[in-house]
């Protein structure tokens, strides 16, 4: 055997431009205020939860309001782990390479081929269109 085909890693990269940069803001936007939505209804939900469960005990009252936070601090945690990524978003330059993603390509070696060369490629975009592929 001379020759195999052989699965590598391939990332994915934007360079920023100005309709990217609005399209992740607004998108970035929209997640914190659905998150805050869901926190004002998980409220909603734990207070009527513990309305209806007001009789039946510390320990089950405990438990109510252990899930509600639980599931409150999931939200609260993508919200400010989107505005962290907001703000350094908000940081960049146009023309800034960001990762977008990682693939996965298929490459063929052969026989004396430096397998170093098929690690780290990478596709860089903009605006959708392929403007450079680089290893």
């Amino acid at each position: 055997m001379d020759k195999i085909l052989v699965k590598f890693p391939l990332t994915i990269k934007a360079k920023l431009t100005e309709k990217l940069k609005n399209s992740m803001l607004e998108e970035m936007q929209n997640g914190i205020k659905q998150a805050e939505l869901e926190i004002s209804q998980i409220n909603i939900q734990e207070e009527r939860a513990v309305q209806q469960e007001s009789g039946s005990g510390e320990e089950n009252l405990a438990m109510i309001h252990r899930h509600f936070g639980m599931e409150r601090q999931k939200r609260e945690e993508y919200v400010a782990q989107t505005q962290a990524r907001l703000e350094e978003l908000e940081k960049l330059a146009l023309g800034a390479e960001i990762v977008q993603g990682q693939s996965e390509r298929f490459a063929e070696l052969k026989v004396g081929d430096n397998i170093r060369d098929q690690f780290n490629v990478e596709v860089v975009v903009e605006d959708d269109k392929i403007i450079a592929i680089r290893s």
